[in-house]
């Protein structure tokens, strides 16, 4: 590390985050480069989006054999899950264990946010500023924060006013929320909501569920697992990490070929069965292939689900009203659940459809729908985040000439292979826009990005060079090929955070790459062989 005028370090490398993706991308800088890096996380600890999101049920959805690091054989033979979809707390122990197996702890900064990172072209470097008064210096900035980092708390008018207490998903206090004895709104139906619910409604007195959209959800089936089944597990290991590299969305499983519209009803409806006593996302992607591509193929599948609601749910007008219609399964991020639908059969829970006519406002003490108002002590928002975007943004990051990339990116985000954005010099976005990402198995696409990286920058260091940036055309190109494959397929037909539908005010635009991951990984590959075709190298 040195010193220059007008900083207090440089670096060779500053990543921003240190939950899956910045860990792995220190460890990878530090460890196996022999770079001076140094990571920055608002957190007190490392965790990433399992440091902040404690919220009541939350739990990954991506099973726990793969939703890990593959990369070393250290931290899979001596980490055992506890079952197949852990909660939040044991996934934060997991990635303390990671951090403190690698030695991670001492490359970072916690308690540090980002306020402004700044490309200084005469330099060749970044500059970044943070909340602690300090100001670094780095070759390289990677950005390792996250696709749902910035919580989205909605302006409902009268918030503020609001006398009781109010709590967003993605900032769950530490201490946990006590809702014994309380009347509480939960605000939102999306994966989080769906996740919530449950557990708000076994310990407050009441529970209304404000819902404008229902969701499809399926169930988790989540089970313990024992060490003889980790013993199994672990013996093909090697297997499971191939398969999930070669797959569509980082999960093992072998790709079906069959359309859901060859079959009977009758054979059709067993296979759909047999996938919900199972559990997961492999009710999407095990059954047929076609789910995604083709409106009836969806329909059959949509249908099914609707069924299974109204033989849960105990009153019919309930049942109805949780049922999704008008957009395809999948659309939206498809959730899954730990008893959501026989919640509602509980005597102290109550749907509030606000589907026609929004939440009004909230007063001192009450939610206020089109239809009536609702006593409440407590208010949770389950309502998301400013999904890709949202947590580059609220860095301040200014590029060549004085552009900032809120300026950049105000029609919508642009990128070259979600890596890069023209104009940017040497900043990297692990799972950025125009990258497969919230498709997929996190884990997976974040050790293809960090190992790109690496790969890249040794690569330049090799050379004698410094600067890496991606060019207007590649970055036009690629961002066109992104929003063509989004039209291929049923992607388009919902109003979701993948288009950022859920921000006021935000430029509709399908963020994620929907080709497929081993696709993605593919191009990305040709892309490095290729002399790094679409970027501009200089000393």
């Amino acid at each position: 590390m040195s010193t220059a005028h007008g900083t207090d370090a440089v670096h060779d490398m500053i990543v921003v985050g240190a939950g899956f993706s910045g860990l792995y991308m220190v460890h990878q800088a530090r460890d196996e480069l022999g770079l001076d890096v140094v990571g920055i996380e608002a957190g007190s600890g490392p965790g990433g989006t399992w440091y902040w999101n404690r919220y009541p049920g939350a739990r990954c959805d991506s099973e726990s054999f793969y939703y890990c690091y593959t990369f070393s054989k250290v931290l899979l033979d001596e980490w055992d899950w506890s079952s197949r979809y852990p909660e939040q707390p044991e996934i934060l122990r997991y990635l303390e264990f990671a951090a403190d197996r690698l030695e991670l702890r001492r490359s970072f900064s916690f308690d540090t946010r980002v306020e402004s990172a700044t490309w200084d072209d005469e330099g060749a470097r970044w500059i970044v500023r943070t909340d602690t008064g300090r100001t670094l210096a780095a070759t390289y900035l990677v950005t390792a924060v996250g696709c749902l980092s910035a919580a989205n708390v909605p302006d409902i008018p009268g918030r503020d006013e609001f006398e009781g207490q109010w709590f967003h998903t993605g900032r769950w206090p530490h201490e946990g929320v006590d809702f014994t004895g309380r009347r509480v709104a939960q605000i939102g139906t999306g994966s989080t909501g769906i996740q919530a619910a449950p557990v708000i409604a076994r310990q407050a007195e009441h529970l209304y569920v404000f819902q404008r959209t229902p969701n499809y959800t399926v169930p988790a089936r989540d089970r313990q697992m024992d060490r003889d089944e980790w013993v199994r597990i672990k013996s093909r290991y090697d297997e499971v990490v191939r398969a999930t590299k070669a797959s569509f969305a980082g999960f093992p499983y072998t790709p079906s070929s069959r359309s859901a519209l060859e079959l009977t009803d009758e054979e059709r409806n067993a296979i759909y069965e047999a996938l919900w006593e199972e559990g997961g996302f492999k009710f999407l992607w095990g059954g047929f292939f076609d789910l995604l591509l083709d409106e009836r193929a969806n329909e059959t599948a949509a249908e099914f689900i609707r069924s299974k609601i109204r033989s849960v749910v105990k009153d019919p007008d309930v049942a109805e009203k949780l049922c999704p219609k008008g957009y395809p399964y999948g659309a939206k991020r498809p959730p899954i659940d730990s008893d959501y639908y026989e919640t509602f059969n509980r005597d102290n829970v109550t749907l509030v459809d606000v589907s026609d006519g929004g939440i009004t406002r909230i007063t001192p003490t009450s939610v206020q729908a089109r239809h009536g108002h609702h006593e409440v002590d407590t208010i949770v928002f389950a309502t998301g985040f400013d999904a890709m975007t949202g947590p580059l943004l609220c860095m301040n990051i200014t590029g060549r000439d004085g552009l900032t990339l809120a300026e950049k990116w105000a029609d919508g985000p642009t990128s070259y292979l979600g890596l890069q954005v023209a104009g940017f010099p040497n900043l990297f976005t692990i799972t950025g826009p125009g990258s497969p990402s919230v498709l997929t198995n996190m884990p997976t696409s974040i050790e293809q990005h960090v190992e790109w990286i690496a790969g890249c920058t040794d690569e330049l260091r090799q050379r004698g060079h410094r600067v890496i940036e991606a060019t207007r055309e590649a970055e036009d190109a690629w961002t066109d090929h992104v929003a063509e494959v989004s039209r291929f397929g049923l992607f388009n037909r919902a109003d979701s955070w993948y288009l950022g539908a859920n921000i006021p005010g935000k430029k509709r635009v399908f963020m994620p790459y929907v080709g497929g991951l081993a696709n993605y990984r593919a191009r990305c590959d040709e892309v490095a062989a290729s002399d790094y075709e679409g970027f501009l190298v200089s000393a």
